[in-house]
């Protein structure tokens, strides 16, 4: 039903609008009685076998919600109800800023991907903290960035002051430094720069009574000699994992008419690329720590494919536009078999 009747009539309007209006739509119904449970009894595989234990967490299974779809904290209890395992907030950001001038979400449907240049539009860490506060259970990544405005010499503190403002309302951390969108950003991901606000990080880490696991978010556009530095990173400032990989700026093999906008691309076209960097990631550190990937997937099939290169977990996000909640359900269903 949602790729025959509702996806069409979604499609039929401006990308960044119905994102809100899904949000209110999706909170509404699941205030009716009933639509709560009606949500897990459509969408929800229980199963001790899809269970995950990973950087002292448990995972019920996992399928994730990536960052970027509820950056504000404001619909991951509703969400959780379509049978993720885990939902990422964020990008959050210190103080609260608009993002880049509209329009700036597109869908490539020729493509099955989308562009966005949204650029860590969110209200605040502090904001999200409160809406935080009523988490009903659900296991929650915490995606931080740094403001447009803060130079790049002073982005450890925008780190650390999201940090601690999220520190005990996440179960685990995300540095994002790989998004295309904040002027510069990119530059973090070099290796003396991102070393120096990991250790800063996991200062404040160790400070703690009992330590939360901090991830780093990876560009698919790296080369092999960066994910080389990345592994060396990785041991070095002893962080607990990676998500490869962020969206893209190549543009390389799209069909859509609106290709060429400014942003970072993600979906289909980004299914190869993203497998790729987590098993070149897997194969040279020899697993020496836990991935989540995430990038172009759309099937079942795209999903097994980067738990065989080496993912242990996986997350959606265009690929949940395109397809419906009924992908979670038919990842995890598709994880069962392969467990018989």
């Amino acid at each position: 039903m949602y790729k025959s009747i509702i996806r069409p009539i979604l499609f039929s309007f401006d990308p960044e609008k119905v994102h809100h209006f899904t949000f209110s739509l999706i909170r509404f119904m699941s205030k009716i009685p009933g639509i709560k449970g009606l949500f897990k009894q459509m969408y929800l595989v229980e199963d001790t076998k899809l269970h995950r234990e990973l950087f002292g967490l448990t995972f019920n299974n996992p399928v994730g919600l990536a960052a970027g779809f509820d950056k504000d904290a404001k619909l991951y209890n509703e969400l959780s109800n379509f049978g993720f395992g885990f939902i990422e907030i964020g990008t959050l950001t210190p103080k609260p800023q608009e993002g880049n001038p509209k329009k700036r979400l597109f869908r490539l449907k020729e493509d099955a991907a989308i562009i966005n240049r949204m650029g860590f539009n969110n209200g605040g860490v502090v904001e999200a903290v409160e809406r935080l506060k009523k988490n009903k259970g659900v296991l929650i990544g915490g995606n931080i960035g740094k403001n447009k405005v803060t130079p790049n010499e002073n982005a450890v503190n925008d780190y650390e002051i999201c940090f601690n403002a999220l520190f005990e309302y996440v179960d685990y951390f995300v540095v994002n430094v790989s998004s295309p969108n904040t002027p510069n950003l990119r530059a973090l991901q070099d290796k003396e720069p991102l070393t120096e606000l990991l250790k800063a990080l996991q200062v404040l880490n160790f400070k703690k009574s009992k330590t939360k696991p901090i991830l780093l978010k990876i560009a698919p556009d790296l080369t092999d000699e960066q994910l080389l530095d990345i592994i060396d990173i990785v041991s070095e400032t002893k962080i607990d994992g990676v998500i490869a990989t962020n969206t893209t700026i190549l543009r390389e093999g799209l069909k859509s008419s609106n290709k060429n906008e400014m942003g970072g691309l993600s979906g289909k076209p980004l299914t190869h690329r993203s497998t790729e960097v987590i098993r070149f990631l897997a194969e040279k550190s020899h697993k020496a720590f836990p991935i989540i990937g995430v990038g172009g997937i759309n099937t079942a099939e795209d999903a097994l494919e980067k738990l065989e290169a080496g993912a242990d977990l996986v997350q959606l996000y265009t690929g949940f536009i395109y397809e419906g909640p009924k992908l979670i359900k038919e990842i995890n269903k598709a994880l069962l078999k392969k467990a018989q």
